[in-house]
């Protein structure tokens, strides 16, 4: 089998590579869907990622950045290959991809709502939400909105358990940050 080390291994092949990396604490979602990767550079015999931790201190991160060099060392043997966290920006629940957050549905989480650039939720229209005192969380098992946060602190720090009041069913909320 021939090296694919040097230009014949393209960033589009590399980030193709990455969209199957599955995320180790969320497996339905990729660390693409989940937004954790920064960048991707590519030149002759080597591929390097960045990646940004969704907290500090995130428990995955080891196994994140294994699993992401492991599947590039196998799209490009011999090459060199740095998975680098980074903390040159934030990590924030808007970098969930569209897909990502319909994953977190489908599989009974709730998806965060998009913060934007004021740091919490645009009101219909655009403009920006007044702070609200208790977040209306829809269940993702029924849709109702009559829910409680019965933990902020769920099995991770990205996660918090709610509880419904019409379908009496618990279920984690992906934290928006």
């Amino acid at each position: 089998m021939a090296s694919r080390v040097g230009p014949a291994v393209a960033e589009a092949e590399v980030r193709a590579v990455l969209a199957t990396v599955p995320d180790p604490e969320l497996p339905f979602l990729s660390v693409v869907d989940l937004g954790i990767v920064r960048g991707v550079a590519v030149s002759p015999g080597r591929i390097r990622v960045e990646i940004l931790p969704t907290f500090v201190g995130c428990p995955a991160l080891e196994m994140i950045r294994a699993s992401i060099a492991e599947r590039l060392v196998e799209l490009a043997p011999g090459a060199e290959v740095a998975v680098e966290a980074s903390f040159a920006e934030p990590w924030t629940s808007d970098r969930i991809s569209e897909a990502g957050r319909r994953l977190l549905g489908e599989h009974g989480f709730a998806p965060p709502e998009r913060l934007g650039s004021a740091g919490r939720p645009p009101a219909p229209g655009g403009v920006v939400a007044p702070i609200a005192l208790a977040a209306r969380v829809p269940c993702p098992h029924c849709g109702s909105r009559r829910t409680v946060l019965e933990n902020v602190f769920g099995p991770t720090l990205c996660r918090a358990i709610h509880h419904c009041s019409d379908c009496r069913q618990p279920f984690e909320r992906f934290k928006p940050v």
